[in-house]
This record gives C-alpha cells, structure tokens and sequence, in this order.
C-alpha cells in the first residue's frame, strides 16, 4: 500500500481513483458502516465534471444528473424563470450546472473503484497517525479489532473534524456564522405558486428578509429538498458543517410561509439543522501527512462549493501522490518527504481555497445576512429590479462568466513550482499553470474535441505540427504524445492529468522536457547499473 485515503466521500474517493489510475496502490477506509445519507451538495460544477473525464466516470454522473436545469426566482409578487444549461461556455465540453445529489456521486465513484479492484473499507476507524520521519504510521479500528498500518502517505479526506489534521497538529482557523443551514426532505400539499413545465417543476428559489430558501426536485425520502437559513440556535452538536438535530415541523412551516410559499406540508421525511463554519488549514501538508476537501476547508453552502472543492483537490493531489510514490519506491524515504512536487499540492490549492472563501463569504452575506442592508437588498431593492432581472439572465455571456469564477474555471497555478516556461516561449498558447480550454482540434483524422482527446490517465505532450518528436529515452509510460496537425508552428505544451498546463516551449527542447517530466515524477524510470 502506497497511499491510505481515510473517508469515503466524493473526496476521499475522487482522490483514490487519481492515486490508483497514475500508479499508486491505494486503500480507502471509511468510520461509517453504511453510505452517508442525506446528500448535502446537489450541484456538480463544469469544472469537477473536466477533472472526473479521465477516470471514466462522467457518463455514468450525466445519465444521473439534470444537465438543463431550470430555476424559478421569487422576488416578492414577482416570479422569473432562469435556465443554467446550455451556457455560452464554448471551451468546455460541459457548458451547463448539472443537479445531482452527492449520493449519487459517491456511488458512480465506488463503483468505479470496486471495478478497479480496490474496496471501500467501511466501518473501518482511523484512531491515530503520524508521520515518524520515514514513512506514516496509522492505527485502524474496525470490528475485526485494532491494525497498525505503514505507508508512504496518508491523506485525510475525513471533514471539518478531522482526526488527519488533528493528529497532524495542523491549525485550523475561522469562525461560525451567525446563521445556521435547515435541510429537509418535504412533501407540500399545495404548490401554488410554484410555476414550472408538465411534470416535477424546476428550483425554486425565495428570497426574503430573512434570507432565501431552496427548493429542489431532488429530495431523497420525498419529492422536495428544502435547505434555507435562520438565525443559529446555539451548539453546534455533531459539529460544524454536519447535519444535526431534527428540526420541528412548525419550525419548517414558519420558513416557508415566512419565504412567501403559498403551501402547507403534507409531509415531513427527515430534517436537520447544520451549523456553519467558515475555516481554512494552516497547512495542507504535513510531511506524509495530507489534507483535501473539507478537512483542509469549509465554507457557506453559497455557489455549492464544498464537494466540487474537495473533488478538484482530490484531483489534484492524487496524480502527485501516483507519480511520486510509484517514483520513489525502494528508494530513501526521505525523497518523498521533500519533494517538490508533493510541496506544490499545497501551494496551489491553498491558494484557491483561500479566493473560493473570499467569494462564498461575500455571496453568503447577500443570501442569509439578516443585518440592515442585505436584508433590505432581498425584500425591497431585489423585487424593484424585477423587470431588469429577465434582461440580465438572457446574456448568456455575462451568466457564462458567473459560471466560470464560481466552477473554478478561472483557477490557475501560473506561481506553482510546477508551471515552467521554456525557450523560446511558445506564443499564443496557453501560459503554464492555466487551465487548457476544450477546442476543436485534428490529430491524424477528422476533427475531434481536445478535451475529449486527452480523456484518459497520464501526462499529455501536444506538438504543433511542425515540431520535433520528443525523444523516446526521457517519455515515462504515463506520457502520452499526440500532434495537432491544425496547429502550424514546432512548439509543445505538457499538459498535466488535472487539465492544467505544466510545460511549453517554442521549440521541442529535449533537455528542458526531460527537466520538467523529472520534475512532476513522469520521466522515464533511469536505468537499472549493474
């Protein structure tokens, strides 16, 4: 075992399948016995659907996803309708939000490993770890009794209570909200007021002084899924970001006829308060210890950042931990404890996090914020701005941009150790450390879509039509060469498994490709001396 991935949700198994699929030989263990229910994110993000592509996953995620979601905003006596597929994001293959519970997520992603060979452990504990200079010690506990384990690598993907962080003596700084999330599971006897097409009507969305309230046709024990936000009420029981105590019926009524909801409920499946907390990580990284998704940060439910967070970090760390200790193996335990590239992990993805916390403060304090203003701007300025709003929603270019800062399109990791130019520079092309956008391309035969092209494990070397084949001595067997016969010119870029580019140059530069291969772990293996 390489790499011990401890929790089994969207993250922990996002980060498993990276790992395994860039050769690290992983093992997943999960404290609870049963699949985590009810879901607690519902939106799948354009970006978490690029970085899923290559593991094989993303056709079984669209078969269960709603790809052209509807929204219906009620704005006091005003009601518009709003469209989120179909966006003019042309340089994605997934121009759209996609509304799927994350249930569904993590059962396409265990299956997905199941098929590769590797088991969810469930019900299976981590009681301690630490990293003790030369590789990570673990203790399991499980109903078969207490194991220690040794590997190069653990990683945490166990949430805002983290046994990995805490284990790590990792800080962990932020602050609660004064306002706490009510999810729910709801049948309404009445729907007047909730316009939609024939059939289960789209989102709905109300926005008044107390904050707004969330409909969606994506309810788990019942046909609706309320989540909205009131005043916190007190201890934060099972922790932050977690779903607690029952919630009264009465209390769940109030929300709703406070929104403006014409409806009673017919029937209350299940409830739960969250208390909210926003932290980020002191560190991401701790010798062989490691840190993603929300054991490294939590954030407000605004533009549902928390599993397409967590996968995109998955995604990132896993190819890392693939390369370097499929890399490393026999070698001094040391290499990996001082590696560059494992460094990189938590400079670029802190970074991000950070940004993502910015965004969802500000976009929460809008939403929930029961000060002066934000509630003034709900229940007074949004229903003037009423007849502006249809006007706004049809510039599908001003939504597309939305989109993008808040999928994390616009990420880029141009300081990473990582991102290196060579000579000359490769003009015109993407700068190292950006997101490579989709475009139509042709590589032998008709023209096919990039992303589409790339869509498998690995590193991926991009020739311009007229460059130099790269020599064959520094390819590693993850490195894959592909020419793009439109693209005149004799440069190359390295594309890194996560979508980004890592390498461009004007030129094939043999020596300056090797560095950079050597550098992410994807170099050939040096030859075995006698």
């Amino acid at each position: 075992m390489d790499v011990l991935v401890v929790g089994a949700g969207t993250t922990g198994l996002t980060l498993a399948l990276q790992a395994h699929d860039h050769g690290a030989r992983v093992r997943v263990v999960e404290r609870r016995p049963e699949v985590f229910r009810p879901s607690r994110a519902l939106i799948l993000h354009p970006r978490s659907l690029e970085v899923l592509r290559p593991l094989g996953v993303t056709d079984a995620l669209l078969e269960r996803a709603d790809t052209a979601p509807s929204a219906h905003l009620h704005l006091g006596s005003h009601v518009v309708g709003a469209r989120l597929g179909d966006l003019a994001l042309s340089d994605t293959a997934f121009p759209h939000l996609s509304l799927l519970r994350q249930a569904e997520v993590e059962t396409v992603l265990t299956r997905a490993l199941a098929a590769r060979g590797v088991t969810v452990e469930r019900g299976t504990e981590l009681v301690t770890t630490r990293d003790d200079g030369h590789r990570a010690w673990a203790v399991l506990r499980s109903p078969r009794g207490t194991e220690e384990v040794h590997c190069p690598v653990v990683v945490g993907c166990d949430g805002p209570a983290s046994t990995v962080r805490s284990c790590a003596g990792i800080g962990w700084h932020g602050r609660p909200y004064a306002v706490e999330v009510v999810l729910a599971d709801l049948d309404l006897d009445s729907v007047s007021g909730l316009p939609g097409p024939p059939g289960p009507p789209g989102a709905q969305v109300f926005a008044g002084r107390q904050g707004l309230l969330f409909l969606f046709p994506l309810g788990e024990q019942a046909t609706w899924r309320l989540l909205a936000t009131r005043a916190s009420t007190g201890d934060p029981g099972q922790g932050f970001g977690q779903p607690g105590a029952a919630v009264p019926a009465a209390e769940v009524q109030r929300l709703l006829t406070d929104a403006g909801l014409k409806a009673r409920i017919g029937r209350l499946a299940w409830s739960a308060r969250v208390p909210l907390r926003c932290s980020l990580a002191r560190r991401f990284r701790q010798g062989r210890l490691f840190l993603a998704g929300d054991a490294a940060h939590t954030y407000s439910p605004a533009t549902g950042q928390g599993m397409n967070a967590g996968i995109q970090d998955a995604v990132n760390l896993g190819w890392k931990l693939g390369f370097a200790t499929r890399g490393c193996r026999g070698a001094s335990a040391e290499t990996l404890g001082t590696d560059v590239l494992l460094d990189s992990y938590d400079s670029e993805r802190r970074t991000a996090a950070h940004r993502r916390i910015v965004l969802t403060h500000t976009a929460f304090w809008a939403e929930a914020s029961t000060g002066r203003i934000p509630s003034w701007l709900r229940a007074v300025a949004a229903p003037l701005a009423t007849p502006a709003v249809p006007v706004l929603l049809e510039r599908r270019r001003l939504m597309a941009e939305a989109v993008r800062v808040i999928s994390q399109l616009r990420v880029t990791y141009r300081r990473s150790p990582l991102s290196v130019e060579g000579t000359p520079v490769l003009r015109g092309a993407p700068r190292p450390g950006d997101r490579l956008p989709d475009a139509t391309v042709s590589v032998g035969g008709p023209p096919r879509r990039l992303h589409g092209v790339l869509a498998r494990p690995g590193v991926h070397l991009l020739l311009q039509r007229d460059a130099d084949p790269p020599p064959d001595a520094v390819l590693g067997p993850l490195v894959h060469v592909l020419r793009l016969t439109n693209s005149p010119g004799r440069g190359l870029v390295a594309v890194r498994p996560d979508g980004h580019v890592g390498y461009r140059c004007g030129t094939v530069d043999a020596a300056g490709l090797a560095d950079w291969l050597s550098l992410v772990g994807a170099a050939a293996p040096a030859p075995v001396r006698s």
